[in-house]
């Protein structure tokens, strides 16, 4: 469905009977040209709906090429696109108005706009147009970049207030059951590895099993676990992952039983850990776009490593490397080797089914690594199988 359909799908129907309610969404879908064959004529609020959407799909191209005209209706100034983004965000739900901003930049090469404060105010902030803006943050002028940093700022605190709690909770239960000890405390004990581990004691004339030795959970503990380390592509295709993957290291690193590292990459490889307590500041020491070393920055990440049985590795890439593959994938078979759990992450948003290195995942998955592609939601469960050292939950479309 396209994103004009969307959006008449989701207005608000006005009273009338079925069959001309069918007509009037016809009507907005296909734009009032004289082909549309409805007959339907549109009036107050629904004209206005079509007036916005007109404004960026209107204006077919009459010369048979694909796609739009893309001079459209918004003009080249930032005072008409903002009223355009204010009318929009007046006549359609939050999803749609989304889906018409990145439609907007991408059809109307309005991402330049985006450099002034009084646009900046006027869009629906959301995981896309923060990956926008950072693509544009080495050319934003100095009057600009408070004001997109209020815009990036207010959609990290909604990403954490969502997946911060769960992240912490599946994590603490993982980390727990992973740090077993030798002489728990009774309300620490896993009675199941218990039983197993003292089988040889049983005592047929009493039916029960003596255990010699206790084995827990050791949940007290606070000190350092495991250490995770998060490898992030910033080619330009990433943006939504970059953004996502920010979040969830600031929130990993919020964890005392965790020691977190983030490293982002393209032909060069930038160590941000030291500014993993405000994921903004990660978002913008990052530089979306350029080519990809991966076999670069998993040598800087082999590098860091100080006790391997402990590490997970995290490679969220979508795997066309640009420097020596050979090289990448032996170092990936040394760090498995080693004891570290690596995870290998196509792309880490909802954007659905990435474009990646098939040959690239492939090889991976030789190495006993395979390659997916994961959403938000299932990442703090990703991460908890991989500090247990249990397979990975792959999503049936991986």
């Amino acid at each position: 469905m396209t994103a004009q359909a969307r959006a008449a799908e989701a207005m608000t129907s006005a009273a009338m009977d079925p069959v001309q309610e069918r007509l009037r969404r016809w009507r907005l879908v296909l734009g009032g040209d004289a082909a549309d064959g409805t007959g339907c004529a549109l009036s107050g609020r629904d004209a206005a709906m079509d007036g916005a959407l007109t404004s960026l799909y209107g204006k077919a191209d009459r010369q048979g090429q694909r796609g739009r005209d893309r001079s459209a209706g918004l003009g080249a100034s930032a005072p008409s696109v903002a009223r355009w983004l204010g009318d929009i965000r007046t006549y359609f739900p939050s999803s749609v108005v989304q889906v018409m901003q990145r439609d907007a930049i991408d059809r109307l090469g309005l991402a330049t706009l985006l450099l002034e404060p009084e646009m900046l105010e006027a869009v629906e902030a959301d995981v896309h147009l923060v990956g926008t803006l950072l693509s544009l943050n080495k050319a934003m002028p100095e009057t600009t970049k408070e004001t997109a940093r209020a815009v990036v700022r207010k959609v990290v605190e909604d990403l954490e207030k969502r997946l911060a709690t769960r992240t912490r909770a599946t994590l603490t239960g993982a980390l727990d059951r992973s740090a077993r000890v030798s002489r728990p405390r009774h309300h620490d004990i896993d009675w199941n590895r218990t039983i197993a581990a003292n089988l040889k004691h049983y005592l047929p004339e009493y039916r029960t099993v003596v255990p010699e030795r206790l084995i827990g959970y050791g949940r007290a503990s606070q000190s350092t676990k495991k250490e995770v380390v998060l490898c992030i592509d910033q080619s330009g295709s990433m943006a939504a992952s970059v953004v996502y993957a920010s979040v969830f290291g600031a929130v990993l690193a919020s964890m005392r039983t965790i020691s977190t590292r983030l490293v982002v990459f393209d032909t060069a490889v930038v160590d941000l850990t030291d500014q993993l307590d405000d994921p903004v500041d990660v978002l913008f020491g990052t530089q979306l776009g350029g080519g990809t070393d991966i076999n670069r920055a998993l040598a800087y990440c082999q590098s860091q490593i100080t006790r391997p049985a402990d590490t997970v590795v995290v490679l969220i890439s979508d795997l066309y490397e640009g420097g020596i593959r050979d090289e990448m994938l032996k170092r990936v078979a040394a760090m498995k080797a080693s004891g570290v759990q690596f995870v290998a992450l196509l792309a880490l948003s909802d954007e659905g089914a990435p474009a990646y290195d098939r040959e690239h995942a492939a090889a991976l998955a030789a190495l006993g690594a395979p390659a997916f592609a994961c959403t938000p939601d299932l990442f703090p469960e990703v991460m908890a199988a991989a500090i247990e050292k249990r397979p990975l939950p792959i999503p049936d479309t991986a």
